[in-house]
């Protein structure tokens, strides 16, 4: 069984950072893709980042420049720094992990920007 659970959300005046924390545990395997989703109300859940076990990452447009994500892979760990923060992200955001074949999904965490 695999558990991910993130850390970091919060409010924050728009122009902030926020830094999200996520901690992987179980059966992750070495090789996965671990990542950051997020879900602001009445829209669908969207990719924000990715990155794999090698280090390739991949971003959404609308955060390119602004947020960065990084892994360690010793203690199976994915963070998302979230810099010049703007209302409009504002949402509930999910690590999720790809391993094996199967999904797995955070509880998610609160991000909240005020302008």
């Amino acid at each position: 069984q695999v558990q991910l659970v993130e850390s970091g959300g919060g409010l924050v005046q728009a122009g902030g950072s926020l830094r999200l924390s996520c901690a992987a545990s179980g059966r992750t395997f070495s090789t996965n893709l671990l990542g950051w989703y997020r879900q602001a109300p009445g829209k669908q859940r969207e990719l924000v980042a990715t990155i794999s076990s090698g280090g390739t990452t991949n971003y959404a447009d609308s955060i390119k420049g602004r947020f960065t994500v990084s892994r360690d892979n010793t203690k199976n760990t994915v963070d998302l720094q979230m810099n010049s923060l703007k209302p409009e992200d504002t949402a509930i955001y999910y690590c999720k992990l790809v391993s094996m074949g199967r999904l797995y999904w955070g509880q998610g965490t609160q991000v909240t920007v005020s302008s």
